[in-house]
């Protein structure tokens, strides 16, 4: 437990360097001052389509329309589809309302081949219409493309429409909408587990920034991290049994591992002269990016290492190289400070080949990939005005998710 006199924000606890590049420390400074992926192909246009044909479906009904209109949005928003006449695919089927019980049937037909390559049906509650056209729109990628869609995904992010900063959740589209927590305080940093049951979060409830964990199912939540000095969360490992960390309890943020069953600490790093922050995993568990100024302050750059701690430096572009996330595809995407603009970029840790995701209009933070190795979810920062956009690898303009009360920050996108 903290002792109640330690000074949270001592030189030791946290350095003056981190000021701006620690990405989930970003709000601290202001208080101190998937499944196989496909590979990517940038394009400006978005890449070839496959025109759909939605000109069958029957839905009547306040629900049926909801339903209909959802299901249009998610094909539009996938990337992969153009919904047009003449098409390739014809999707037909029927949407009824009994009485507050939805069914929905689909089936899809490959006009050139006259082949039935879907036929599926749906049901649930009027209440869960959005959730059953994301259900539809993913099997009909999946039969057309031959992998999952993200449509059924969901986007965890903070937000301050309270006027605190509280972890809210949404659908893939930002639908949906929901807060999870109540803390009244500052929250950051939120990492989905890889089943998309449990959220890591760090918050101040208690006036220090700890780090908790979120049974979204029950909502029960347990704190996994109050050592003295920064406790903040970093990935949680795809069995779901370990959490990075970064701790501050020896004197210098430092990259931890945690057992959470036993509650064992096994320290990865060993830097005393820089500091590390925001480890996240790889797919396979096998390895962890990081950012550290290991290479001189103000200079925060993308290391990688293995699971005993031998870390290699990644990023060699750009003065400030943070928030560093690794996707199915096997591409890390992170955010980048090039000509005074902040900017979201991909990395192959191979081959370092690297591309710019980001336009030039604005800063671009914080960016989080999709299970589909395509879209990636970031904060867009334009002056004081902070929103949540979706942006295409392979060229489709710029999504924004959120509302304009408020500002939103950190996403991060589950696949379930």
């Amino acid at each position: 437990m903290k002792t109640t006199g330690r000074p949270l924000f001592s030189r030791t606890a946290f350095p003056h360097r981190f000021r701006r590049f620690l990405p989930g420390l970003a709000l601290l400074t202001l208080l101190a001052l998937p499944i196989t992926a496909q590979e990517i192909v940038v394009s400006k246009d978005g890449g070839a389509k496959i025109s759909l044909d939605l000109s069958g479906i029957s839905a009547p009904g306040s629900a049926g329309a909801l339903f209909r209109q959802t299901l249009e949005s998610d094909l539009r928003r996938s990337g992969w589809f153009s919904l047009s006449r003449p098409a390739s695919y014809a999707v037909t089927g029927t949407c009824n309302d009994r009485g507050g019980s939805l069914s929905a049937q689909c089936q899809v037909a490959s006009l050139s081949q006259s082949q039935v390559v879907m036929n599926k049906t749906y049901s649930d509650t009027a209440a869960n219409v959005r959730r059953m056209a994301h259900k539809a729109a993913d099997d009909i990628i999946m039969a057309i493309k031959g992998f999952r869609g993200i449509c059924s995904g969901r986007i965890v992010m903070v937000g301050n429409r309270t006027g605190n900063k509280e972890v809210y959740l949404c659908d893939f589209d930002g639908g949906n909408l929901r807060q999870i927590t109540a803390d009244k305080s500052i929250s950051l940093s939120p990492y989905w587990s890889a089943s998309g049951t449990h959220v890591a979060y760090t918050s101040f409830r208690r006036g220090y920034p700890d780090i908790y964990l979120i049974d979204l199912r029950s909502g029960a939540r347990n704190c996994i991290a109050n050592y003295p000095g920064i406790n903040m969360a970093g990935g949680l490992s795809p069995r779901g049994n370990e959490a990075l960390m970064i701790l501050s309890k020896d004197g210098n943020p430092e990259v931890y591992l945690k057992d959470l069953a036993s509650g064992r600490l096994n320290r990865l790093t060993h830097t005393p002269r820089a500091g590390e922050a925001s480890p996240v995993w790889s797919p396979d568990g096998s390895q962890i990016a990081y950012v550290s100024d290991l290479a001189g302050p103000g200079s925060p750059q993308v290391y990688v290492m293995n699971r005993s701690g031998n870390g290699r430096r990644l990023t060699a572009r750009g003065r400030e190289n943070v928030a560093p996330d690794w996707g199915a595809n096997g591409w890390i995407t992170f955010c980048s400070r090039r000509g005074g603009r902040y900017g979201i970029y991909i990395i192959h840790p191979s081959t370092l080949e690297e591309r710019q995701i980001s336009p030039d209009d604005t800063h671009y933070e914080d960016p989080a990939w999709a299970s589909d190795g395509r879209h990636i979810v970031c904060t867009r920062q334009d002056g004081r005005s902070s929103r949540i956009y979706m942006l295409d690898t392979m060229g489709d303009p710029p999504v924004c998710l959120t509302p304009n009360d408020g500002n939103w920050f950190s996403p991060a996108w589950s696949a379930q």
